[in-house]
């Protein structure tokens, strides 16, 4: 009998085989289907595209509170396959929104509206946690103008950008799927966005984000700090 080559690929398909057929080859690995699913996801994510990512992981432990103002989400609600949409920001403790129009879903002009968006409150922006779209390949160019830490979430958790995604719903109320960006007005945008800011919200008890941010804005301004939230 001639000799056979074994790869490490054959290998992990015979672990997949037995693990199928109810056998539990699978719990000797290391670790069990973890490591080559997330490089499997990271490929089909993109994210070897994205220039020195930072991941969530190293984001400062205190943004998971929602306990100061600051901290932002930002995300992409899309026309078609990338032909027009808006980046979208959410604030975490406030969930008050920024949103601007994308003619062009690259990183460059990505980067561009959200230093526009940013640079009037720059006070209040610490951190910016970012979906894992190209889009946002410029994040070191935010970073380095605004004084601003960059993350990006795992792959395909967007629950890591709860207050984001959930905005983004909102939005979709007025911005249903098939929307063209490009034939939608500034002004049509900003009604939108103040009508969602100026919405009171039961989980900030009945308060509208606008209340919420400019209050503890002007707040973390008087005192020279970011605004705790007692």
């Amino acid at each position: 009998m001639g000799s056979r080559l074994i790869s490490h690929q054959w290998i992990y398909e015979l672990i997949y085989r037995d693990k199928a057929a109810g056998g539990d080859l699978w719990r000797y690995c290391r670790q069990p289907g973890r490591r080559r699913y997330q490089r499997r996801l990271a490929k089909r994510a993109g994210l070897g595209r994205i220039p020195n990512r930072v991941g969530i992981e190293q984001r400062p432990s205190d943004v998971e509170t929602r306990g100061t103002l600051g901290h932002w989400e930002g995300d992409t609600v899309l026309h078609g396959h990338k032909q027009s949409g808006l980046v979208t920001l959410a604030e975490r403790r406030s969930g008050y929104l920024l949103a601007e129009r994308l003619v062009q879903l690259k990183a460059r002009p990505t980067a561009e509206a959200i230093i526009r968006q940013f640079r009037p409150i720059r006070g209040a922006v610490r951190t910016l946690t970012l979906d894992n779209g190209f889009e946002f390949a410029a994040h070191e160019w935010i970073s380095q103008t605004l004084s601003v830490g960059t993350y990006f979430c795992d792959p395909y958790r967007s629950s890591q950008r709860g207050t984001n995604e959930n905005t983004n719903g909102l939005l979709r109320q007025y911005f249903p799927k098939g929307t063209d960006f490009r034939k939608t007005s500034d002004k049509a945008l900003r009604a939108t966005v103040k009508q969602l800011n100026n919405r009171p919200r039961k989980w900030l008890g009945y308060r509208t984000p606008a209340e919420v941010f400019w209050g503890e804005y002007s707040g973390a301004l008087e005192t020279g700090g970011a605004a705790v939230i007692s």
